[in-house]
This record gives structure tokens, sequence and C-alpha cells, in this order.
């Protein structure tokens, strides 16, 4: 079941990411874009009247749909783990702040010209992202309920104070506005090659990590005492885990700007499909967080065509509702 299901999503991403380079101000046939990529792939030349079709393909459209692919699989598999570390299907790191907390380290980043140098964005980014982590386990420690309600509360009223401290420095720092609500509103489309790459790499690196880690989280889920008992460093794993998630997510917002609910949608519904195994529930939402970003992504160049819609936009409109019912039924219909 689970290997069928896994090439089953397999090849609706193929299909969906032929679909979206399909979609655009410029239409491209598709039997023209399986006729580009094979030449590409085996290097042969392509008629001189498809030139156009082929910059359009491997300088826009390619890198787009690649960079939704690989950062919805970075958003999908960093709310498995948040999930799991906090055994609550509401937590992930939209929600808890985390990506808030991110994107204020790149407004800061731009008003002081540090994304001109390499890791000048990124690294502004991951510093805000940790601190805003540190702070809501700090707050939430410090309360009299020790609850992952009280974790979550915590999560949702840092991530208010951080987008207002954002919305501030907009106010403040008008030279910077256009770059720091593109990234507030999240985008795909000015991604290049060089980015992609970067992102892919650390999100391979860090999902080995994750999947090495799987099975203690796999047993922490049963409880910190049961954990304990079977040697595991709960501190220890819960510190690595949550560090290299928030890794990945201050990098994929430094790419792309803030794309929320990705992390809450997709691992619950693995997890409502495959059970709590984090190893497969990793493996789902890395696929399963792929295809919803290329499909959002698509809506959002088709849905106001010639114009296009922000990404986050788009998976906000479809997370609020989702979140809104897990709030109401978790407590319930807990998977945990």
């Amino acid at each position: 079941m689970k290997k069928i299901a896994f090439f089953i999503s397999v090849i609706f991403l193929i299909i969906f990411s032929i679909m979206a380079i399909n979609i655009g101000v410029v239409h491209i046939p598709i039997d023209v874009i399986i006729e580009i990529i094979k030449a590409k792939i085996l290097n042969y030349s392509i008629p001189e009247k498809w030139s156009l079709y082929a910059i359009t393909i491997w300088n826009l459209r390619l890198p787009r749909i690649c960079m939704s692919i690989v950062a919805g699989s970075a958003l999908a598999i960093s709310g498995a783990t948040f999930q799991s570390i906090f055994r609550n299907p509401i937590c992930d790191p939209y929600i808890l702040g985390i990506s808030s907390g991110a994107s204020l380290g790149a407004a800061v980043a731009f008003i002081l010209g540090l994304d001109a140098y390499i890791f000048g964005l990124t690294g502004a980014a991951l510093f805000t992202a940790t601190l805003t982590l540190l702070l809501v386990m700090g707050i939430a420690a410090a309360s009299r309920k020790k609850s992952m309600e009280t974790i979550l509360l915590t999560g949702i009223a840092i991530n208010f104070l951080v987008s207002s401290m954002v919305t501030l420095l907009m106010v403040l720092h008008q030279e910077a506005l256009d770059k720091i609500i593109f990234w507030t509103m999240g985008s795909f489309a000015s991604s290049s090659w060089q980015e992609v790459g970067t992102l892919f790499i650390i999100l391979i690196i860090v999902s080995v990590f994750l999947f090495f880690y799987s099975k203690s989280l796999n047993i922490m889920q049963l409880g910190e005492d049961i954990a304990r008992t079977s040697g595991i460093k709960t501190q220890k794993v819960r510190l690595i885990v949550l560090s290299l998630s928030s890794l990945l997510i201050a990098v994929t917002v430094a790419f792309c700007g803030v794309v929320g609910f990705v992390g809450l949608i997709i691992p619950h519904i693995a997890r409502l499909m495959f059970g709590n195994d984090n190893r497969i529930n990793f493996t789902f939402s890395l696929l399963f967080g792929a295809i919803f970003c290329v499909l959002a992504d698509t809506l959002a160049k088709f849905l106001a065509a010639p114009a296009e819609l922000p990404v986050g936009s788009i998976t906000a409109m479809i997370g609020a509702p989702y979140f809104i019912f897990l709030l109401l039924f978790s407590r319930s219909r807990s998977t945990f």
C-alpha cells in the first residue's frame, strides 16, 4: 500500500510539474515542453522556433518549479518534526512563530544591506528564527501550565509580536519596503538555480539527520519516561532536531519568504493516511509538501492571470480553515 502510494505520488508530482511549466504568460504546449526537456537531457539541438520557449523553461519556470518542490518538502518535513517533538497535530513552524521570526531577520538584513552578502540574509533569518524558538520555549517553560497548549498559545502570541515588529520596520524604512513585503507574502517567482541547489543540499543533509533520529522520535512520542528508560537522551535529541528544523525553515524563508501552513497541513494528512511512524511520515511529508507547493504556485499564477498572487496567500487560504478544523476536533480526534 505504502509503495503504491509512493509511486502514485511521484507520478502526480511529475504531471503537476509539467502542467506548471505549461501555465504562464507565455503558453508552452506540453508536447513542446517534453521535447525541449528531452533535448536538454539527451544533448541534442532543438528547432530555432522553440528557442524562446527553451529560455523561458530553463531560466524562469523550471527554477521556480524546482524551488516550489524543494521548499515545499523542506516546510513539510520541518512541520512533521515539530508535530512529533511536541506531540501535537496543530504545531508547525509557522504557527509557533518560527517562520515569522526568520522573516524578521530577513527584514533586518534588507535594511542593513546584508542581503548583498552570500550568507547575510540566511544567517540573519537563522539567528532570529532560533531566537524566536528559544523565546517561545522559555516563556512556555516559565508558565505554571507546562502543556502543549501553552506552547501553542505562546507561539501564536510571539507570532503576532514578531509580525508587528516587521510591519514597524516596513513603515520606518520605506527604501526596503518592496523587498520586505515580497518576503512576508512568499513567492517562488524569482528563484535561481543557485538558490535551488543551496536549499536542496541543506534539505538533503537535514533530512538524513531527521531520518536518523526518527526512531528516537517515535519512542519519544510515547512519553519522556519511556524514552529515557529506552536510553534516549531526550534533551539532546530535541535540541538537535529542533535546531536542524529551524535551519531548514530559516534558509527556506530567506529564499522564498513566508509560505505558511504547509508544515501544518501536509504532515497531518500524511499521519492520518499512514500512521505515526516518523520514517513513513517524513517520507510522505516530503512528497506531499512538494506536490502541494507546486499546485499552490500554479494557482497563484492562474487565478489572477496575467498578474500573480503571492503563493503564501494561497497556502493561507487553504491552511487557515484547516487549522480551525484541527482546533475544533484535535482533542477528540488526535492522531497522537
